[in-house]
């Protein structure tokens, strides 16, 4: 009986040795294969997690930077100084701004624009080339909903243009640089008028600019064009005017005094076609004018950068940010 006892003892001693124990030694199982493969988990690996892309801002109007507009008139105005259409004087200005909208990441074209000989608030001027200086969000497609906002660029030959309308250009670039990389309702196009002063007594004698750019418009464009808004005399004065070219109900017009309203901006309503706007208008587009309170250095060699409050300029570039924002 010992015998046999200790015979099985080492013969279970020989198969655990055979065997193994080890678990480093132990093999690995077999890889799934047939019905089972589809329900083996595949071996861990870093996954790559996309970063979403960032939706940019909406626009307020607490964004708009009134020091921009303001550096904007004390060049134009105490740099450049008069600068009529046709001018030199007027294509260095030109030649600037667009300069300042290529900065920001605009799609800038310059459109020539014919002008014809006259007089201009006294003073002769030739014939010759004036342009607009053109900038969209890069890719819009013009026959697509779009807003517009201007300011025309040139001055009478004797003044330096400071309020008249170096002041608008000034809103102008400032809401350029508050929209660039913010989310507005539409897409805007900015545009900086040539020559918008007058060249003779009567209505077709000026807006020679505005006229040109709506002239450019097929039908579809001129549908695409969902509102504009014109920047001219906007830095004097504590309330902006706001000015609807045709006397009646005028839904662009009830349109901005409600944005002036969620700006907190105080508005004088307005009957004015003196301006850019009236060009859309007569295309059958919805314009509106801001800006228009007279002042004493109007068209005169005293229209100079001091002449321009900030505040003002403030004030009207909240009430386009909010136009623009909703």
């Amino acid at each position: 009986m010992y015998e046999r006892a200790r015979l099985v003892v080492a013969a279970l001693a020989l198969a655990l040795a055979a065997m193994g124990c080890s678990d480093t030694e132990r093999p690995s199982p077999p890889a799934a294969s047939g019905p089972e493969a589809s329900n083996a988990e595949p071996p861990s690996a870093p996954t790559a997690t996309a970063e979403p892309t960032p939706q940019a801002r909406a626009v307020r109007p607490a964004d708009l930077d009134a020091a921009v507009a303001m550096a904007a008139v004390r060049h134009l105005a105490g740099e450049i100084g008069p600068r009529h259409a046709t001018s030199p004087a007027y294509r260095a200005a030109a030649d600037w701004v667009a300069r300042r909208f290529s900065s920001l990441g605009y799609d800038v074209r310059r459109q020539p624009v014919a002008v014809p000989g006259g007089d201009s608030w006294g003073v002769p001027v030739d014939a010759g080339r004036s342009e607009n200086v053109i900038a969209s969000p890069n890719g819009l497609d013009p026959a697509a909903p779009h807003l517009l906002v201007g300011a025309h660029l040139d001055t009478v030959p004797q003044a330096p243009g400071a309020e008249d309308n170096a002041s608008g250009v000034g809103v102008l670039l400032a809401v350029a640089e508050a929209i660039a990389d913010r989310r507005t309702r539409l897409p805007v196009v900015l545009v900086a008028f040539g020559a918008e002063e007058p060249r003779g007594p009567t209505d077709a004698d000026h807006h020679y600019g505005s006229r040109a750019y709506v002239a450019s418009f097929g039908p579809a464009q001129r549908r695409a064009v969902r509102g504009m808004l014109s920047l001219d005399r906007v830095g004097v004065g504590s309330v902006v005017p706001v000015g609807q070219a045709r006397s009646g109900p005028d839904p662009a017009h009830r349109a901005v005094l409600a944005a002036a309203r969620r700006a907190g901006v105080p508005v004088r309503p307005d009957l004015n076609r003196s301006s850019d706007h009236w060009q859309f208008v007569l295309g059958g587009m919805p314009g509106v004018r801001l800006g228009s309170t007279p002042y004493a250095a109007y068209h005169s060699p005293d229209d100079v950068p001091a002449v321009v409050d900030q505040a003002q300029l403030a004030r009207t570039g909240r009430l386009v940010l909010a136009w623009l924002a909703r």
